[in-house]
């Protein structure tokens, strides 16, 4: 737990580092330009993912049963991404790659939940469109 205070703390001397210049994350340089691109890239990811569960949850409110489920799962989902991202973090603990490893980590999962939640709670089984258009990958 120490290791994500220390990385929040790092990230929001990044932010504030960004502020005073532009960010060009398609030529990001440096280990800190680096990290903040990784968070921004999260950040979208972690709105995207509220985006399509928001609506699922709206689009499926008749079935309580099912929204009650649907926020359990999110729950654990969150629970297994923090550790597995954790242990992401661990396998690359010498290194200045560390963070950027568990926010890439973070990414790819939740880019990964929005899809599977667009999947099974915004889609039908016929030709009916999607409530809300594919997500990004």
């Amino acid at each position: 737990m120490k290791k994500y205070i220390t990385l929040a703390l790092a990230i929001s001397s990044f932010t504030a580092m960004a502020t005073d210049k532009t960010l060009d994350c398609d030529n990001a340089l440096s280990t800190l330009e680096i990290n903040q691109c990784a968070l921004i890239e999260l950040e979208l990811a972690q709105t995207e993912l509220t985006q399509y569960l928001e609506a699922s949850l709206e689009h499926n409110a008749f079935d309580s049963e099912l929204i009650e489920s649907i926020t359990i799962a999110q729950k654990d989902w969150q629970v297994y991404m923090q550790s597995h991202c954790d242990s992401v973090y661990t396998k690359w603990r010498e290194g200045t790659i560390r963070g950027v490893m568990a926010v890439a980590c973070k990414t790819k999962l939740t880019k990964q939940r929005t899809h599977e939640v667009w999947s099974n709670f915004l889609t039908y089984m016929d030709s009916t469109p999607p409530v809300l258009s594919e997500p990004s990958k």
